[in-house]
């Protein structure tokens, strides 16, 4: 992070630091976009790169990494929900999954009214008659037996009675059952959110960082996103809702939300795509040796884990 006076500090920052005053180095920074932090390392026009660079095999063609110093992947922040979304509601309860199960029971009530119609309306009065008369009264006492409200006449013949008693039982179970379930559903996504991983992210609206190794992962797994130029205004675009998810590398968002999006945005449990972040140094690069002894010994140290627990929290 670059402070309003020009200073910087960071996880990266403070293990160079460590690292160029065990070997006694000079050096200074130098701002640049990420591609010539690759670019210009390769072409020799900086000496080395430390940054959130993850190891890929593209920039292993052009530069030499050091031992990765960070282990981590790709995370997803979503907005935090504080009040019931009624607007995903009704949208979920016009969803084809929803309308699916709905014709199914419809469809149970009407051939169980069919049935006892054909048995019973030449010995029922209450079901006898043609079909507007008598079929419509069946059809709504199957209907009035699914929801549990017993109408006062019922079928009198023995087969009749056999299906009446089964249909009740598949009636309360059907009901719980259905009932339990769109609980369960809208429960479950309010309280845990409409996106819990990769997998939900076919259906949402995703951004990521133009240009870097999530884009690959979208990219890889056919899943449309936005591209935005940095984490912040990724982050931004979650907490306003013009976005759902936001996909980047999972430690550095862990950082923006803490320092500004506490209270809106939510970075899930999830972690994927595996990536190792490691300082970029020029193919055969004399550097490259003793800055991988010196940050071994670094990373063993508690110095080390206090550092990325400061930034990061100890979950990481």
């Amino acid at each position: 992070m670059k402070s309003d006076d020009g200073g910087w500090s960071g996880i990266s920052i403070e293990l160079w630091r460590r690292i160029a005053a065990e070997l006694h180095m000079k050096y200074r920074f130098k701002e640049v976009s990420l591609d010539e932090l690759i670019n210009g390392t390769a072409a020799h026009r900086l000496d080395g790169a430390i940054a959130a660079i993850t190891v890929t095999p593209g920039r292993e063609d052009s530069v030499d990494f050091s031992q990765p110093y960070y282990s981590t992947g790709l995370g997803i922040a979503v907005r935090r929900l504080s009040v019931f979304d009624w607007v995903r509601l009704a949208e979920d309860l016009f969803s084809v999954r929803l309308l699916e199960m709905l014709s199914l029971l419809v469809a149970a009530v009407i051939l169980v009214g069919f049935l006892i119609w054909l048995l019973e309306r030449r010995h029922t009065a209450y079901f006898s008659g043609g079909v507007k008369e008598g079929l419509a009264s069946s059809v709504m006492w199957s209907a009035r037996t699914l929801t549990q409200s017993m109408p006062e006449k019922g079928p009198t013949t023995l087969p009749g009675r056999i299906i009446a008693v089964t249909w009740l039982v598949v009636a309360v179970t059907s009901v719980a059952v259905f009932t339990a379930g769109l609980t369960t559903y809208f429960t479950t996504y309010q309280l845990a959110g409409y996106v819990r991983g990769v997998q939900d992210l076919y259906a949402v609206r995703v951004g990521t960082v133009a240009d870097t190794a999530a884009v690959d992962f979208l990219t890889a797994r056919r899943i449309k996103f936005r591209a935005f130029p940095d984490a912040q205004a990724g982050l931004q675009a979650v907490n306003d809702g013009s976005i759902d998810a936001f996909v980047y590398d999972k430690p550095q968002m862990s950082w923006f939300v803490h320092a500004g999006y506490a209270g809106s945005v939510e970075l899930l449990d999830a972690k994927f795509d595996q990536q190792n972040y490691a300082i970029a140094l020029p193919v055969d690069s004399p550097l490259r040796i003793p800055i991988d002894r010196t940050m071994l010994h670094i990373l063993a140290t508690q110095w080390w884990r206090d550092l990325t627990s400061q930034y990061l929290g100890s979950t990481e």
